[in-house]
């Protein structure tokens, strides 16, 4: 084939990837199964042998694997990453992509017994950022030596950008019902609560202890106590 046929395939297949990448921003999967797919879709496009997303821990400022392609469990259990340690921590400490030729001969790569053992040489590992804050790192690994160019490091820093946006969004969608769980679940137990006070004829305060307790000792959320308080005066008013 043509070198400059190759470019031209090399340049759509990266192309595929940006498309498919930008069209998971407004997907409204569930994290787990965004970060799955971005591995995915990154290791297949890139050729590569293992492709990992890892987010940081802001408490811990620590790098955690949270998605990857690979089969490999030793690489899939490896230790967390120490915001400013190794590769990938270096690359979120100053949110700028890293390149290493051999990763079994570099010093600053903490896990250069899994690179033997999984034979992997070449590594590209780009930020992802939300707004010049970085929440994480996409890793690109090969199985021989690979000179990563410009170009392939301007689309793994592209389809990072992406992601880290899509990820974002993910985590504000999951935050926002999360908060109306919560507001739903107030006002049952606060329906209940008045229901328990006004029957059992204690003081409010009274009755969430009750509620309260009911859910200890019943190992059920207050939510589901509560629910089962409001059913039964329904039911009750339903029979009068």
């Amino acid at each position: 084939m043509p070198k400059a046929q190759k470019h031209y395939q090399a340049y759509l297949k990266q192309i595929e990837l940006l498309s498919k990448v930008a069209n998971l921003i407004t997907s409204g999967l569930y994290l787990e199964e965004l970060l799955r797919i971005v591995v995915q879709i990154t290791a297949e496009i890139m050729n590569s042998k293992i492709c990992s997303l890892m987010l940081l821990d802001p408490q811990k400022k620590e790098l955690v694997v949270k998605a990857t392609q690979s089969i490999s469990e030793s690489y899939n259990k490896k230790p967390n990453i120490k915001l400013g340690e190794g590769i990938a921590g270096i690359v979120a400490l100053e949110n700028k992509p890293l390149c290493v030729l051999d990763v079994k001969k570099d010093n600053r790569y903490l896990n250069r017994d899994i690179a033997e053992k999984e034979s992997l040489y070449s590594l590209a590992c780009v930020p992802l950022a939300v707004k010049n804050r970085v929440i994480g790192v996409l890793n690109v690994y090969t199985s021989k030596k690979h000179l990563f160019t410009k170009p392939e490091l301007d689309v793994l820093t592209a389809v990072a950008n992406q992601a880290a946006v899509a990820i974002e969004n993910a985590e504000l969608d999951l935050r926002a019902r999360s908060a109306e769980e919560a507001l739903t679940t107030r006002k049952v137990v606060e329906r209940a609560k008045e229901i328990l006070s006004q029957e059992a004829n204690i003081l409010p305060s009274e009755a969430y202890r009750l509620i309260q307790k009911q859910s200890m000792d019943s190992r059920k959320t207050m939510r589901e106590i509560a629910e089962a308080i409001i059913l039964a005066k329904d039911i009750k008013g339903k029979k009068a």
